[in-house]
Order: structure tokens, then C-alpha cells, then sequence
């Protein structure tokens, strides 16, 4: 019977793993915003984004350098903004120029992502629970790089509140098998 109870738990861990269809279509509303590096300002039109937050920024990064872009969530942070942050652990330690230290001592919190080979999602939140909603996503990492050097595109989806709430409903999965930062470094 142990076996049994020992295969069958082991075939139900095994489906409960297996992916889901895909989602179902959302209506198109709102705008669609987009850049292709290294020829438009992506880094530019991601900080007019969250220079306009006014109470929520939820972030889902594989790797953050960009000084301009964690200066603008600190000041968001300072103006009263909710900011929260998810990070690769991998690229945090393997990385150079990481700003995940500077922003975790800015008090924003920050949980790490360890379930998966790579973490690597590139997604801000910007007010999900309002009408006036911001979806940014793309290949973009927030970096130096991913501006000047690289090849990347940029999507800032506006005023769609039921992608904004897709967006942070998978967001807070994440962080629900995330481990917080800095303990998560020694896990």
C-alpha cells in the first residue's frame, strides 16, 4: 500500500506540473507603446513611465544595472509609491554592477528567484489595480547594455486593467516560491 500511495503521489506531482493551456485572449484596449535598442530611448521611455506611478511598481527583473532606472524606483519609493521587487539569484550573484544591494538598503523589498534555471522575466508593474494601468515587458533587461549594445524590444501596454491584473496575479506566484533578500543569497 506505501507503494502505491508512494507511485500515485508521484504521477499526481508529475501532472500537477505539466503546463496549462494557453490563456484565454484579452480584449485589446488601452495603448501600445514599443522601442527597438539600441536605436530608440527604451531606458527613457521606461523612466517617464514610472516617473508617472503614483502607487504601486511591481518588478520583475533577470538582471538590474541600470543606475538611472534603480535611482527612479528609489525616488518613486520616496514619493510614497509601493515598490517591490523580484530578482534572479543567479544573475544577483554571478552579475556585476547589480542594483539590488542599493535598492534593498533604499528599503525597497526585494525576494529572489530560485525555482528555476533562469528567472527571466522583464516585467514593471505600474498601478495594476487602477484603470490607468502600466504593463512594460519586452527582451529588455533593465541594464546599460540593453540600451546601448544590444538588440531589444519594449512594450509599455497602458490602460488595461485586466492584462495589469494577469501581469500581478503571476507576479505574486513568483514571489510566493521566492526567498527574500539577503537570506535568500545563502539558501
Amino acid at each position: 500500500m506505501k507503494k502505491f500511495a508512494a507511485l500515485f503521489v508521484g504521477f499526481a506531482a508529475l501532472w500537477l506540473a505539466l503546463p496549462v493551456a494557453a490563456r484565454e485572449p484579452l480584449p485589446a484596449v488601452g495603448s501600445v507603446e514599443y522601442a527597438f535598442t539600441p536605436w530608440d530611448d527604451a531606458e527613457g521611455a521606461i523612466l517617464r513611465a514610472l516617473q508617472g506611478a503614483r502607487r504601486e511598481i511591481y518588478v520583475q527583473v533577470y538582471l538590474l544595472t541600470s543606475r538611472a532606472l534603480a535611482h527612479a524606483l528609489v525616488e518613486a519609493k520616496q514619493r510614497g509609491v509601493t515598490v517591490e521587487i523580484l530578482a534572479d539569484r543567479e544573475m544577483l550573484v554571478k552579475g556585476e554592477n547589480s542594483q539590488i544591494p542599493q535598492l534593498a538598503a533604499a528599503g525597497i523589498p526585494i525576494w529572489l528567484e530560485v525555482r528555476y534555471a533562469a528567472a527571466h522575466n522583464k516585467i514593471l508593474l505600474i498601478d495594476p489595480h487602477e484603470t490607468s494601468s502600466v504593463v512594460i515587458t519586452g527582451s529588455y533587461n533593465l541594464t546599460y547594455s540593453a540600451q546601448a549594445r544590444n538588440a531589444e524590444n519594449l512594450l509599455i501596454l497602458r490602460d488595461n486593467p485586466a492584462l495589469a491584473r494577469a501581469y500581478l496575479d503571476n507576479w505574486r506566484r513568483h514571489r510566493g516560491e521566492a526567498l527574500a533578500y539577503p537570506s535568500g543569497l545563502q539558501e
